[in-house]
């Protein structure tokens, strides 16, 4: 058999004729007008179909209109309205407004129904700043700068503003050495954590910052116990508190107007706690006076009543450093640091006398003057009986008691002027008169040699002297006999 020829295959790879050539370049021209034609035809059909929007507040669909132009110019127009109101604030809507564009053949949609809605739906607000004292919310300002400067002034109460600006410095408080007077501010810090955080709300609610340090300080109302104190009534109670009486009333159902509150009863008031206290550390040192003491000693060589200064007593001196924390200006700590005497005290030392003194005589008198002459005797003397004796011509007016016994007179008797009488319990009594003043007292219980008056006038009497008279059993005896210098 004859073999078969192999396909020839290299037709294949030939080169194409000049004339399919032509074929292929006409053909694709006419396609590619034909889409071209196409896609622009689509397009401009496609522009023909009205566009609507559907406005959402919120996320809420409240309607659909033809132009978002209509919405956004209406909440201009009210925003515009508010600042009339507000001028210092940068208002907005409190709302989210939103648009869905949609084209549609037949376009449905309803301005007048949306503007409708908004005037139910939006809300004008002023974007501000919240600040929280510990998570709760306390007040708003414009901005954060506002808010950061009432927390300046809060503090600037307490504290003057060059020293809460030397704190910045942390160099300030290095090598301080105080003085005796001086006190130096350590610390200033507040009672709760502050925070600022972006909110809107109604412009109602803004604050200036003077108005937010006021509402800082005041706080707010809290229910309180107060423990009745002596001499209080109620109304005081009420009006410390600033509540009227009814307020009281209201407050503790088992009180009426008329009762009569005790000391230590315990009532329910409201009274405003604040939001944010200044709490402020400071240092402070001071020289003070360390008082003396004064130590008696007893001593049964002295008459009780009678008393010795030993040893005169003097003040010393120290210098202390305290630590002290003020809330809002008030002081609610005191620490003692360090304490210095720089000047020893001493103690006043006073000897008294236990020695009693006893009411009887001893028999034995003594003089009763320091020193002196008698310038009349017992005795007839212009017409009449001289009882007793007079001394006069001294230089210390002191009157003593002649001896130990018991003040039974002691006053003004006619004559006798300032008058004595001590009753020597064994039998013996004496007189003093004429003193210009008297130092005992009835009942007294004196001693031999004690101060009893100062020698005078008083009574019938031609100068300063004293008259002493002596009686044994009620007997007038002569003085001369019984004493001498």
């Amino acid at each position: 058999m004859k073999k078969q020829k192999s396909p020839d295959t290299s037709a294949d790879t030939r080169k194409p004729t000049q004339s399919s050539l032509w074929k292929k370049v006409v053909l694709t021209t006419l396609l590619g007008m034909g889409i071209t034609m196409g896609s622009v035809y689509a397009q401009n059909f496609e522009s023909q179909i009205p566009t609507v929007y559907h406005v959402y507040v919120d996320g809420e669909h409240i309607g659909t209109v033809d132009d978002q132009k209509l919405v956004k110019s209406y909440i201009n127009e009210q925003v515009q309205k508010a600042e009339g109101k507000y001028e210092d604030l940068d208002l907005t809507i409190g709302e989210d407004v939103s648009y869905v564009p949609e084209k549609m053949f037949r376009p449905s949609f309803d301005n007048n129904g949306v503007m409708s809605s908004l005037d139910d739906e939006l809300s004008i607000m002023v974007d501000a700043t919240k600040l929280e004292v510990d998570g709760e919310a306390v007040g708003y300002t414009e901005n954060q700068q506002e808010a950061e400067e009432a927390i300046k002034k809060l503090k600037a109460k307490y504290v003057p503003e060059s020293i809460l600006k030397k704190l910045e410095d942390p160099t300030y408080l290095k090598e301080k050495d105080l003085k005796n007077g001086d006190s130096t501010i350590l610390d200033v810090k507040l009672s709760g954590k502050v925070s600022y955080s972006s909110q809107k709300v109604k412009p109602t609610k803004v604050l200036t910052t003077d108005e937010l340090v006021d509402l800082l300080r005041k706080g707010t109302k809290q229910d309180k116990i107060h423990t009745v104190e002596k001499g209080e009534v109620l109304s005081e109670i009420a009006s410390d508190y600033n509540l009227s009486t009814q307020d009281i009333l209201e407050l503790n159902d088992n009180l009426s107007e008329n009762d009569v509150v005790s000391v230590g009863q315990e009532i329910n008031v409201t009274d405003y706690q604040s939001y944010l206290d200044v709490i402020v550390v400071e240092e402070q040192k001071e020289e003070s006076t360390i008082e003396f003491e004064t130590e008696v000693k007893e001593s049964d060589d002295m008459y009780k009543g009678e008393q010795n200064v030993k040893q005169e007593g003097h003040d010393g001196t120290k210098e202390t450093q305290y630590k002290i924390t003020k809330k809002n200006g008030e002081v609610v700590r005191e620490e003692v640091l360090s304490e210095t005497v720089t000047k020893e005290s001493q103690k006043k030392i006073i000897i008294k006398g236990t020695k009693v003194i006893p009411s009887r005589g001893t028999g034995n008198f003594v003089w009763p003057t320091v020193g002196g002459v008698i310038t009349s005797k017992q005795g007839w003397r212009w017409g009449s009986h001289h009882k007793g004796i007079d001394i006069a011509g001294v230089s210390d007016r002191t009157i003593k008691a002649s001896d130990n016994g018991e003040v039974v007179e002691a006053g003004r008797d006619g004559g006798y002027g300032n008058k004595v009488v001590i009753n020597h319990n064994n039998g013996y009594k004496t007189i003093y008169a004429h003193m210009s003043s008297i130092k005992v007292n009835v009942g007294q219980t004196v001693r031999k040699g004690q101060a009893i008056g100062v020698m005078g006038s008083t009574g019938h009497s031609t100068g300063t002297h004293l008259h002493f008279e002596v009686y044994k059993n009620g007997s007038l005896q002569n003085p001369l006999t019984y004493v001498g210098k």
